[in-house]
C-alpha cells in the first residue's frame, strides 16, 4: 500500500500534474484500490467542513497585507533604512538583504513574495557596488525563504490546520528559531566574505544623521509586526483578527504616503485572489487525501514501519530530515507541505516529539526545499528578477549552499536544543 501510494505520487509529479490535481488522483487512486466501501460520497462534506474553518481566512488577509506594501513602495524604504545600519560590516549589502528580508518577512508571510520584492530593490546594487554575484543572490534568495519561518506566515497557518495544533503557539515558537537563523546567515556571510574577500564590494558610507532618518522608514515594517503578532502574543486577538488588522494598519500606512493608486490597488487585490485560490484548491484536496489514507489504513501503517524500525527518536527525526532534503530536490514546497504533514505528523508525535517544536522544525526543513535545486522556487525567483545583471542560474544555486547548511545547523541546534521553540509558548501560554 505505501510503495503504490509513493509510486502514483511519483508518476504524477514527474508528468507536471498541478498539485491539487495530483493529490485528489492520488486520493481516488487509493480508494479504489483499498477502501472497503465509497469514499468518493464523502469528498463534499469533507471539503465543506475543513474549508471553512476559520484560521484560514488569516490566508487571503496575510496575502494582501503583504501585496499592498510592496505595491507601496514601504519595502524599498525599509532596505535603504536597514542598511544604513548594516552597511560596514564585512559582507555589507549582503547583510542588508538579510535584515530587509527578515523585516519583510516579519509582514508578508510569503517567501516567494519577500525574495522578489527584495530582490528586485537589491539587485541593481550589486554590479554598481562590485560585489561576487553568487553569494549575494545566495543570501536573497536564502533571506526570503524566512518568509513562511518569522511570524505572520501563511504556512504556519496551513500546518496548524493540517496537524490541528494551536497557530498562536506556532508563531511563538517560531520567532527565535526565525531570528536565530537570520544571525546564522549573516555569520556565513561575514565568514565568507573574510576568507574570500573578492566576494565583498564596496560600502557606502553613512553618517549618524543618515542612520537616524533611516530609523524612521523602518517604523513602517516594526509597526505592522507589532500590530498583528503583537496583538497575537499579548492575546489581545487571534490569528485570523489579527491578519485583518495588518490589512487595514497597512492600507492607513499606505494611503499616508499616498503611494497607493487605485491600480495599485486593484492590481493587489486580483494578486491576492490568484494565490490564495491556489492555495486553498491544494489544501482542500490535501484534506481529501488525508482522509483516504485515514480511511484505509495508510497513515497508521506508514506509523507503524517507522516505529518497528526499533530506533531511537534522534536516529527517527534524523531520518525525516534526510527525507524531506530529498524530497524537496523535487517537490515544489507548498505541495510538499500539504502533502506529507498529515502522514509526518503521528510519526513524529509517535516518537514523542511535540507537533508544535516540530513545526519549526518543519518549516525550516520547508525553507530548505525554497533553494534546493533542481526546482527551487526561490532560485528561480531571484533569477527572473536579476534584469541589468544576467547570468547562469548556478551562480544563484552555488551561492544558496551556504545558507542551507546554515539551515540544517539549525535544525539540528533545535534538535539539540528544543527549549528555542518551546520555551516562549511555554511562558506566553
Amino acid at each position: 500500500m505505501i510503495a503504490v501510494a509513493a509510486i502514483i505520487l511519483a508518476v504524477l509529479v514527474a508528468l507536471a500534474v498541478p498539485v491539487a490535481a495530483a493529490l485528489g488522483i492520488l486520493a481516488v487512486a487509493l480508494s479504489k484500490l483499498y477502501a472497503f466501501f465509497p469514499l468518493l460520497p464523502a469528498l463534499g462534506e469533507t471539503l465543506w467542513s475543513n474549508s471553512t474553518e476559520f484560521v484560514l481566512v488569516a490566508v487571503p488577509m496575510f496575502i494582501l497585507m503583504g501585496e499592498i506594501l510592496l505595491r507601496a513602495g514601504i519595502a524599498e524604504d525599509m532596505y535603504r533604512g536597514v542598511d544604513s545600519w548594516v552597511n560596514r560590516v564585512p559582507g555589507g549589502l549582503m547583510h542588508t538583504n538579510i535584515a530587509s528580508c527578515t523585516l519583510f518577512a516579519a509582514t508578508s508571510g510569503s517567501s516567494v513574495a519577500t525574495a522578489a520584492t527584495i530582490g528586485t530593490i537589491s539587485i541593481p546594487n550589486m554590479k554598481r557596488m562590485n560585489y561576487g554575484p553568487s553569494l549575494y543572490l545566495g543570501s536573497i534568495a536564502a533571506g526570503g525563504t524566512l518568509g513562511i519561518l518569522i511570524p505572520p506566515s501563511v504556512n504556519m497557518i496551513l500546518y496548524g490546520v493540517l496537524a490541528e495544533v494551536s497557530v498562536t503557539q506556532l508563531y511563538l515558537a517560531a520567532l527565535i528559531p526565525g531570528v536565530l537563523l537570520a544571525v546564522l546567515f549573516s555569520v556565513a556571510i561575514a565568514v565568507f566574505c573574510i576568507v574570500r574577500p573578492d566576494l565583498d564590494g564596496e560600502h557606502a558610507d553613512a553618517d549618524w544623521a543618515a542612520r537616524f532618518r533611516g530609523l524612521r522608514a523602518l517604523a513602517a515594517p516594526v509597526l505592522l509586526f507589532l500590530v498583528v503578532v503583537g496583538s497575537i502574543y499579548a492575546g489581545w486577538a487571534t490569528p485570523t483578527e489579527a491578519a485583518a488588522l495588518g490589512v487595514v494598519a497597512s492600507l492607513i500606512l499606505a494611503l499616508s504616503r499616498r503611494r497607493l493608486s487605485w491600480p495599485d490597488f486593484l492590481a493587489a487585490l486580483e494578486g491576492t485572489m490568484r494565490t490564495t485560490s491556489m492555495v486553498v484548491l491544494i489544501v482542500t484536496a490535501a484534506f481529501f487525501l488525508n482522509f483516504v489514507m485515514v480511511s484505509i489504513g495508510l497513515t497508521s501503517a506508514i506509523t507503524s514501519a517507522m516505529t518497528g524500525l526499533d530506533i531511537s527518536p534522534f536516529m527517527a527525526m534524523v531520518i525525516i530530515v534526510c527525507v524531506y532534503l530529498v524530497l524537496g530536490c523535487f517537490m515544489e514546497t507548498l505541495s510538499l507541505m500539504v502533502a506529507t504533514t498529515p502522514i509526518v505528523t503521528p510519526i513524529v508525535a509517535s516518537f514523542g516529539y511535540d507537533l508544535v517544536w516540530f513545526g519549526v522544525v518543519f518549516m525550516i526543513l520547508i525553507e530548505a526545499a525554497l533553494i534546493t535545486p533542481p526546482i527551487g522556487v526561490n532560485l528561480f525567483v531571484v533569477q527572473s528578477v536579476r534584469g541589468g545583471a544576467p547570468g547562469p542560474i548556478r551562480q544563484v544555486m552555488l551561492g544558496s549552499l551556504p545558507f542551507l547548511i546554515m539551515m540544517v545547523a539549525m535544525v539540528f541546534i533545535l534538535i539539540a536544543v528544543p527549549g528555542l521553540a518551546t520555551w516562549l509558548p511555554r511562558i506566553a501560554m
